[in-house]
């Protein structure tokens, strides 16, 4: 009896562990990230993307904070591909009803050839959005978006959303409303496995989709017409 009450402490104290690295913390209201060490988190910085499309000017990086002017609409991808990973990160818009977006698994089709002013062409996106764009623009009669982590297909890509989705049937909507307003930093914990997507808004899980196609590619950042910022982000390669 006392060997198996052992196992049951220790097996409760390794998914103690677990729910600190996907759960962020507050402090003196800065959002933080706790990591168990040595667990393989690399981070990110603005060297391990290519400017796809944008100027000189669209992408720039100072202390750790990636920003992105937003001019001209456009890409960001990794310089390599990744299929099974957990990837987190943070990010706030700089102007209101402001429109970013961080995409998955995005084919070497996505970026070939892009001009100037053109978005990636697929990709699971995992939606970026400040909360007084959908102040602006959404349409109670026609309710196709959210502000508070849609995750959906574009072009050719696939998946099939986690409920509740959008009336297209394409579209993941979140199932809590938890994205924090313009200037203000959000947290984002996003797991990528076997073509299945889940995302964490402000340490909770709100949406994503299973069945996605193609299941493996390129992570990019996107500009999409206004001022963002993203911060430490670290990424998690899973077999």
């Amino acid at each position: 009896m006392h060997h198996r009450a052992s196992l049951l402490s220790l097996l409760l104290a390794v998914l103690a562990g677990a729910v600190a690295v996907i759960a962020p913390s507050d402090e003196s209201g800065d959002l933080r990230r706790a990591f168990i060490d040595g667990a393989d988190w690399t981070p990110l910085g603005l060297s391990d993307f290519v400017n796809v499309n944008g100027t000189d000017d669209t992408w720039s990086e100072s202390d750790g904070v990636i920003r992105c002017s937003g001019i001209p609409l456009g890409g960001a991808r990794t310089t390599k591909q990744y299929e099974n990973f957990e990837l987190v990160l943070e990010w706030r818009h700089l102007v209101e009803a402001g429109n970013s977006g961080v995409f998955l698994w995005c084919p070497e089709s996505a970026f070939t050839d892009l001009p100037p002013g053109k978005l990636p062409r697929s990709g699971i996106e995992v939606q970026v959005l400040d909360l007084e764009y959908e102040t602006r623009h959404r349409d109670p009669a026609n309710i196709w978006f959210t502000s508070h982590g849609d995750v959906f297909p574009v072009g050719a890509s696939n998946m099939k959303p986690f409920e509740p989705a959008a009336p297209n049937g394409r579209r993941s909507f979140p199932s809590k409303q938890l994205t924090k307003g313009v200037g203000e930093w959000n947290h984002y914990y996003i797991r990528a496995i076997n073509g299945e997507v889940r995302l964490w808004v402000n340490g909770e899980e709100v949406s994503g989709g299973t069945d996605c196609k193609p299941a493996s590619g390129y992570l990019a950042l996107e500009s999409e017409g206004s001022a963002v910022e993203f911060r430490n982000l670290r990424i998690r390669e899973l077999p």
